[in-house]
């Protein structure tokens, strides 16, 4: 019962949410915005009690000595992000400390994930042409040729070559994207009905 009270419930708000995207209705809009506001403030509050978790469970491993690098580390990250906004006085994301930790710590580790990207993209690339070669080698090839069309060339070639660039990437790339956009929440909106409707152990 209470599992069919949650979905009726999350169906209901999804129904007015989608209804105002489509109809322009002033109390229809009034309705789905307060229906919006409460889901940020829902997803705020769990958040919050995301990281209060993540906290406790760190903070117990490091006092059971389970982990203390890995959990020390945790903590000190979290606290090194954290700190600095919710400071006395502090501006939020404007503070400079918030800005130091942003430049000198968070863009750094994400510049260094990014680089991974690379030989990891080659590695995968080799095993895929031993494994699935015609598959792979389209891809390949539509990589080169949008790294092709992405080369600084100056001059009428490199004029043309921008062109290309723009068509394709707002053309066959944005078409792409969008099918996957489409697809992910097609998949996520009937994955979350057969969890809420208790028939998410059922192989359909």
């Amino acid at each position: 019962m209470r599992r069919s009270v949650n979905a009726a419930t999350v169906a209901a708000v999804g129904i007015i949410i989608l209804a105002d995207l489509i109809v322009a209705n002033p109390a229809l809009g009034s309705v789905a915005g307060f229906l919006t506001g409460l889901v940020v403030f829902l997803a705020a509050a769990a958040a919050i009690a995301g990281s209060l978790s993540l906290v406790v469970r760190h903070g117990s491993r490091f006092a059971h000595g389970i982990d203390r690098v890995g959990s020390l580390a945790v903590l000190v990250g979290m606290a090194l992000v954290l700190l600095p906004g919710l400071a006395p006085g502090s501006s939020g994301a404007d503070a400079p400390a918030v800005r130091w930790v942003v430049a000198a710590l968070l863009a750094p580790l994400v510049a260094a994930i990014f680089a991974l990207l690379f030989p990891l993209l080659l590695a995968a690339a080799r095993r895929g042409l031993r494994l699935r070669g015609r598959e792979t080698a389209l891809m390949l090839t539509g990589a080169a040729a949008v790294l092709v069309l992405l080369l600084p060339i100056g001059g009428e070639p490199g004029v043309w070559l921008a062109s290309v660039a723009g068509w394709v990437q707002a053309v066959p790339v944005a078409a792409v994207f969008r099918g996957l956009l489409l697809g992910v929440a097609a998949i996520g909106a009937v994955t979350a009905a057969r969890i809420l409707l208790g028939a998410d152990g059922i192989d359909d």
